[in-house]
């Protein structure tokens, strides 16, 4: 089937191209060149005065597996909806079934997510929570870091060589595209009694630190070749004075790909009668200085929320901030744990309004758009939902300056924000919705509209208010298929899963069956995710 997307204007940064007009061609699934003017079409549409664009690719957004169902079962009023299939939502009533999730992402216009912390015991209940939800491809990245197997490597003083076997072997048998580390061995310290875990500190009994930890699995990204480098939440997230955690773990990286999650979080200074400061600064002096740190920003938006992570330490240190009051803490056997805490950020807040605006300081004040994403941390700092109101904070000083001015106004006093007068272009906004994302996950047969490409087409008709305007596209075109039209879901279609099979040296799996058959209650057997088990399965090629 041959088909023609006529007179769009066409943002494309892959390609170079900045609102021009052109054409885009699709032949089964892919983007393909002009066939020529003797071609015959079975469809045409004319998208004369529409903006053009990929397909949305969010690297991080938590959308499945098990701190997500537990956040449902915790705050049943906010998750008790469900939606019968091809039924669109508005998004402030949204309660996040799979099928909401897959239906809302389609109608902003993504057809690429990412769920970034899947432990691997529970990649089977991620990967079934994944295939219900429609339209989008997903993909997760599996938690290491604080898993018992991987600090027995360390401890015993395991070959480098050892170690990214176990780490290729995880990656196949939970079926991920990518590694995440979360607070490196302080998952594993909070289980004795553990209440702060810098970047040297040491787990009690392996005797390893958080950076040994962190630079294997590191080195171990590296040498497998994975298209995505590591995806690391840090040390001492939400700390005043944590900015330094995250320099520190910058310079860890030694010189190699990293990726920073939600650094949002770590940008926090210790000045102002508050000892609470904007430290968004010394994050981009950082990135200026390290070329390979990529980062997300994690930006907070005000209203309810509901906080999900790995990262025990933070949560439960967190836990009395509840609203509403009740949360949920657990340990994992053998691996990390997990930590659900609602909470509602308040304009009037000075903490949460200096948040707000440390985020927006990240965003406007970088030089380099390829290498700041685009994030809430769904729905840790709003739910994805909100990206069209993120996208007119960026696009819109006038909307900003408004939004500023009902802020603690302590935050807009320490805030650099009410100086910045940088406006996003809708080019930028491209950048990093589309190219950049894509580019850093390695797939590069998304986030452009170049021949070759995967026919993932976000079709959006202009307006002033560009919360409007990504708030509900025109068309959505996923794998040449229209799947959104005039703003409402065409009947769903499945999407796929993306993921990583990298070699390893078999010796290493009798090692890791006795590790889980001495010390866990789930055998090896029931640990590795059956390439059959996944709902339209696409493994990524590797560097290596």
């Amino acid at each position: 089937m041959l088909t023609k997307l006529e007179g769009g204007t066409i943002y494309d940064p892959v390609q170079g191209l900045d609102g021009v007009a052109g054409d885009v061609f699709i032949r089964d699934g892919f983007i393909v060149p002009d066939p020529g003017p003797g071609a015959r079409f079975d469809a045409v549409y004319d998208l004369s005065g529409q903006i053009v664009l990929a397909g949305g690719v969010d690297i991080h957004s938590h959308i499945a597996g098990g701190n997500v169902n537990t956040a449902r079962m915790l705050l049943p009023e906010q998750f008790a909806r469900a939606v019968g299939e091809g039924e669109m939502l508005p998004v402030d009533r949204c309660s996040f079934t799979a099928q909401e999730i897959g239906a809302l992402y389609a109608r902003m216009g993504y057809t690429t997510v990412v769920e970034p912390a899947v432990l691997p015991c529970g990649a089977r209940t991620a990967h079934m929570d994944m295939s219900s939800i429609p339209v989008i491809d997903k993909a997760a990245l599996a938690i290491l870091g604080n898993d018992d197997f991987l600090l027995r490597l360390l401890q015993s003083g395991a070959s480098q060589t050892m170690i990214n076997d176990y780490a290729a072997w995880m990656l196949g048998a939970t079926r991920a595209l990518g590694l995440k580390c979360i607070n490196a061995g302080g998952v594993a310290a909070h289980k004795a009694n553990v209440s702060s875990f810098d970047l040297d500190d040491v787990v009690p009994f392996y005797g390893v630190s958080s950076r040994q930890i962190l630079q294997a699995l590191h080195r171990a990204t590296v040498a497998l070749g994975l298209g995505h480098p590591l995806h690391v939440h840090c040390n001492n997230l939400g700390l005043p004075g944590s900015v330094e955690t995250a320099l520190a773990t910058m310079e860890a990286a030694e010189g190699a790909p990293m990726h920073l999650a939600h650094v949002q979080f770590y940008g926090y200074g210790t000045e102002g009668p508050h000892q609470f400061s904007s430290a968004s600064a010394k994050i981009l002096e950082g990135l200026k200085r390290h070329p390979n740190i990529t980062i997300d920003v994690g930006q907070v938006l005000f209203g309810q929320t509901v906080t999900i992570s790995g990262d025990v330490v933070a949560q439960f240190s967190h836990r009395s901030s509840a609203n509403p009051k009740k949360w949920a803490i657990w340990h994992g056997e053998c691996e990390g744990g997990g930590g659900v805490v609602p909470y509602q950020y308040r304009s009037k807040s000075f903490i949460n309004a200096l948040q707000w605006c440390i985020g927006l300081e990240l965003f406007l004040l970088a030089d380099d758009p390829w290498r700041v994403f685009f994030t809430t941390d769904h729905p840790n700092g709003a739910p994805f939902t909100r990206y069209p109101e993120l996208i007119r904070l960026l696009m819109d000083r006038d909307y900003r300056t408004a939004c500023l001015d009902t802020l603690h106004p302590e935050a807009r006093t320490m805030s650099l924000l009410p100086s910045i007068t940088r406006e996003f272009s809708l080019y930028e906004i491209a950048i990093m919705t589309r190219a950049a994302p894509a580019r850093l996950l390695g797939l590069p047969d998304r986030g452009t509209l170049k021949a070759g490409s995967k026919a993932d087409i976000a079709v959006y008709t202009p307006s002033a208010d560009a919360a409007s305007m990504f708030t509900a596209c025109r068309m959505l075109f996923k794998d040449g298929r229209l799947v959104v039209d005039d703003g409402r879901l065409v009947p769903s279609m499945p999407g796929s899963t993306l993921m990583c099979t990298p070699e390893h040296d078999k010796r290493i799996v009798p090692q890791i069956a006795r590790h889980l058959a001495t010390y866990s209650t789930v055998s090896i057997e029931n640990y590795s995710v059956g390439e059959s088990e996944i709902v339209n399965p696409v493994v990524v090629a590797t560097a290596a």
